[in-house]
């Protein structure tokens, strides 16, 4: 794409793979910059809106956050790249990625420990359906104790 060509915003869409709705939405955020309009109205997007929508994109697909994306694109924005400032916020995503990866392996453990109590199904005791009532060694707030903290709430 030519720096001096402007596409519509279904063509930036299809670009990026971004929703168009999506797009609209960066905008109104302040995370993409408006773009020029037609005559008509339209929006008219140049190369600048490409690779900033592109940049959007990976870092969502990274898992980074908007308000850490938006850390980013200001940071990228500077004239001199402030590196150790960069590699701050990437460090602080990977330590909650990691955090997620271990809550997710915990939730493996859970899944196939009680799957692996359950008999072929035939019995009327379900080894699931008792794990999904009780805490377990989750440590996590059980359906007992939020329907307990519910109702001294409605009092």
């Amino acid at each position: 794409m030519e720096e001096t060509r402007r596409i519509a915003i279904g063509v930036l869409a299809t670009y990026t793979g971004a929703n168009i709705e999506t797009i609209r939405y960066y905008e109104r955020v302040g995370l993409l910059p408006a773009p020029a309009r037609s005559s008509g109205g339209y929006r008219l997007y140049g190369t600048d809106h490409l690779k900033r929508l592109n940049f959007i994109r990976r870092a969502r697909v990274l898992g980074f956050s908007l308000a850490d994306v938006r850390k980013l694109l200001t940071l990228a924005d500077q004239r001199r790249r402030p590196c150790a400032e960069v590699r701050a916020v990437a460090a602080a995503h990977l330590d909650d990625v990691k955090g997620k990866i271990a809550d997710l392996k915990a939730m493996e453990r859970v899944l196939a420990d009680t799957i692996a109590r359950c008999e072929a199904g035939s019995d009327s005791h379900c080894p699931m359906i008792d794990a999904l009532y009780t805490n377990g060694d989750s440590g996590r707030r059980t359906a007992a104790s939020s329907s307990a903290r519910w109702r001294r709430s409605a009092r």
